[in-house]
């Protein structure tokens, strides 16, 4: 696949080497004013760097914008009078809707929003997707980019706030509580090394078990639980103290200010 990044920041160079590491690409297009901060990337075969953006839509099929909201219209202006049927647009950008893109470069193009997330880089993305109804011809494709790099799911364009913050504000949510379960480790008698280890590769085992088994989790809980167990023991406290309650109001708060942000934009 012919495939331009248009604005290579930490969610352009994260899709990159999510890219180049699954040999998903053909050729590959890196766009960034300063260039020397994707230097990482000059010398990687097929990969061009370039402030250019023209000359990147011109020699790809398929283009990926993860620029600053602020940027993205102008962008688009600069680049529409280079679109062809062949183009697929795909926005990674948070709050620019699909009618505001089609304003700016047309109904009739491919349009399609994606929500990664940073562990793109590894392959392990929880990836939304959405699309205009011309779009809907070429999700597939966006799912087949998508789904060598993590896993891809298509949604209305209205849950696309809400996936936001499940999957891209998510990875923070999900690290916050890796650390904490490092933290409980070290107290517990491990030293720092051995405690992250510990909670990566535990979260690593739930989350895969859940995958693997399909079931929900609180049957893979009672799997663990047993009566007067310890286990039971430290649920039970977790829940007194509001841990579930706690992520979720968090998550809630998170969605509230992403939809108060779109609003000031509007």
């Amino acid at each position: 696949m012919k495939i331009a990044i248009i604005g290579t920041g930490n969610l352009g160079k994260s899709i990159a080497k999510g890219l180049i590491t699954n040999n998903a690409i053909t050729t590959l297009y890196l766009t960034k004013r300063n260039v020397d901060s994707i230097s990482e990337f000059d010398g990687y075969k097929n990969v061009t760097i370039t402030t250019d953006n023209v000359l990147a839509v011109q020699q790809s099929d398929i283009l990926i914008f993860a620029v600053q909201p602020a940027h993205f219209e102008s962008i688009l202006k600069d680049i529409k009078p280079f679109l062809t049927e062949k183009h697929v647009v795909i926005s990674t950008i948070t709050g620019y809707t699909i009618p505001k893109i089609e304003a700016q470069i047309g109904t009739d193009q491919f349009i399609i929003r994606a929500m990664p997330n940073t562990a793109i880089a590894v392959g392990k993305s929880m990836t939304c997707l959405c699309s205009n109804l011309q779009g809907e011809k070429r999700i597939k494709i966006a799912q087949a980019i998508f789904n060598r790099l993590g896993h891809s799911l298509v949604i209305p364009e209205a849950k696309m706030q809400a996936a936001t913050v499940v999957c891209a504000s998510g990875i923070a949510f999900w690290m916050r509580l890796i650390r904490a379960t490092t933290q409980a480790a070290i107290q517990l008698g491990f030293d720092s090394k051995e405690a992250q280890e510990l909670a990566m590769y535990t979260c690593e085992g739930a989350a895969n078990l859940l995958i693997t088994n399909g079931n929900h989790p609180e049957e893979e809980i009672d799997l663990v639980t047993t009566p007067k167990g310890c286990t039971i023991e430290g649920l039970n406290e977790m829940e007194h103290k509001g841990l579930s309650s706690s992520l979720i109001q968090g998550m809630v708060a998170s969605f509230n200010k992403i939809n108060n942000i779109k609003k000031e934009q509007i």
